[in-house]
């Protein structure tokens, strides 16, 4: 019936049609002196724009289907909320699930985290994972796990937790989220990450715990010319607030391509914390242009390490090709320098903003690059030397379960902790519209995120996650988080068989890359062609 009607009238232009009748109606209705002049206005605004999508030529929707068009772009703006609160399953991650999401929030809150009527989780899927239990579970005093980190290159080792905020720039964060997170790390006793944006004013309001990132932008440390500047750079890393500093290879939001603050988002408070002129366009380059070798990257955190009086010094990256990797860990072995710690941010992404291409197919995987670290710093006999960190996707005790039995010391969170904020993941961190107030410069905005109260939600998040990871590791039976292993997480591998992740990960013997001994797996038979000298 519709298809028959559509061939005599066109059924798209209704809308128009019907508009220009309500301007005609409105319009005889008002010189009458019996209708609204309010009915004309909208009448003839609605005319206007049927009018205006006839003749426009970038939508060829709003060409063929004036005024009722503008429906579609509509329903697409508000398509994520819409998934989110009425389509989306408790399961479903996207990135992060309802269920991961409303953990946080009660954890955050102090609200009870217990769940009835069991899983929702399909147990028999591929890629099913759990933490094996004991039938004699263990006693452990405290959750305050703390993580010794500083070698002996090191004169001011710093205690950290076992669970801290990864690195969110101020800028990309709202100056309030911020005082709330380093507020929250200092009543908690946790790290703060500064991100590559350095250290703001708001870093300091509350004295928290800081781990200050060093980007190739060089920011807080830079001259005019933005190179390195070794007296600004000694200046702030010697604040007793500056506990450790972290040289940023790369990122697993977008590793290897830099970034660019546009000029009129270049506020005075973000040129002031950055050392960049105010309203000009901030460049963070696609590398560091203080080494471009192994050697000399284990020169500069040689200089680091001095500068700051003896702070631990490390390095935070997403893993790419292996080789240069294998280059760094040469420099190590030629130089004598070694890293107090490593972090490695997995390509999962994180609060960055990144081409599509980027986000879904550049970087390796938290779970492969920490096991790729983990397994060279003990095939060269250095992983007692240098503590491992890790980031992606960490929500849970699970989670930091999981990752510490992958190899790492200690996890850091960037999203979770944005939950503990407020974030409902909107997904609009990079528009500077964000909902909560947590990724936005916007002053009106930003009062919609109260520091005080989120500040005690991010110590509450910290303080539950790590009570949580205690009770689990009581259940296995286990003593501290070190004991955790990959022998103790299974894996569903098909509809009939698990296996412990013992049995599915590389697990080089130590100093088995010195000897040589025998044919090494892939990717490690490429460590002997590797070179000190050189990335490529």
């Amino acid at each position: 019936m519709l298809e028959r009607l559509n061939q005599i009238y066109p059924v798209r232009y209704t809308a128009f049609f019907v508009a220009m009748a309500g301007l005609c109606l409105s319009a005889l209705m008002v010189f009458a002196g019996a209708g609204h002049v309010l009915w004309l206005l909208f009448f003839g605004a609605l005319t206007a724009i049927g009018a205006y999508d006839l003749k426009q030529q970038h939508h060829g929707v709003l060409r063929n289907y004036p005024i009722i068009g503008h429906l579609r772009f509509m329903l697409e703006y508000i398509r994520p909320e819409i998934r989110q609160y009425f389509l989306e399953s408790e399961t479903d991650a996207a990135p992060f699930s309802r269920a991961q999401r409303s953990l946080v929030y009660a954890r955050a809150k102090g609200q009870s985290d217990k769940r009835p009527f069991g899983t929702q989780l399909d147990l028999r899927a591929l890629g099913y994972e759990w933490l094996t239990h004991s039938i004699a579970p263990s006693r452990i005093e405290t959750h305050d796990f703390r993580v010794p980190v500083g070698g002996d290159q090191c004169t001011q080792p710093y205690s950290m937790s076992l669970f801290n905020v990864s690195a969110m720039s101020f800028g990309a964060l709202s100056a309030n989220a911020i005082m709330a997170l380093n507020q929250g790390a200092k009543l908690g006793g946790f790290a703060h990450d500064t991100g590559e944006g350095s250290i703001s004013s708001h870093h300091r309001v509350h004295g928290g715990d800081l781990i200050w990132e060093i980007g190739s932008g060089y920011f807080g440390c830079r001259d005019a010319q933005g190179n390195f500047d070794p007296e600004k750079f000694a200046a702030q890393a010697r604040d007793p607030q500056v506990k450790m500093v972290e040289i940023k290879l790369s990122q697993g939001a977008k590793p290897g391509h830099g970034g660019v603050l546009p000029g009129p988002k270049v506020t005075p408070e973000i040129a002031q914390a950055r050392g960049v002129p105010e309203g000009v366009d901030c460049v963070s380059p696609a590398a560091h242009s203080r080494f471009s070798t192994p050697l000399e990257l284990m020169a500069f955190v040689q200089e680091l390490r001095t500068l700051s009086q003896g702070k631990p010094v490390g390095m935070k990256l997403c893993i790419g090709h292996p080789w240069e990797w294998f280059g760094i860990v040469h420099a190590m072995l030629h130089t004598g320098i070694r890293p107090d710690f490593i972090v490695i941010d997995g390509a999962e992404g994180g609060t960055g903003a990144a081409p599509l291409e980027f986000s879904d197919h550049m970087g390796t995987p938290m779970q492969e690059g920490l096991r790729l670290v983990h397994n060279t710093l003990v095939g060269v006999g250095l992983r007692e030397h240098i503590r491992l960190g890790a980031s992606g996707k960490i929500i849970s005790a699970f989670d930091v379960a999981r990752t510490l039995a992958l190899g790492a010391d200690w996890c850091n969170s960037a999203r979770g902790f944005m939950f503990a904020l407020g974030c409902i993941q909107a997904q609009t961190c990079h528009t500077g519209n964000c909902p909560t107030g947590v990724t936005t410069q916007d002053p009106k905005r930003q009062i919609a995120l109260v520091v005080p109260d989120k500040a005690q939600r991010v110590l509450h998040f910290h303080h539950h996650t790590l009570e949580a990871l205690k009770e689990l590791l009581e259940a296995a039976g286990l003593h501290q988080p070190q004991d955790l292993a990959l022998r103790h997480i299974m894996r569903r591998v098909s509809d009939t068989e698990s296996k412990p992740l013992s049995d599915l990960f590389t697990q080089l013997p130590a100093n088995a890359l010195l000897e040589g001994a025998g044919a090494l797996p892939a990717p490690f038979n490429q460590y002997p062609m590797a070179s000190a000298s050189r990335f490529a």
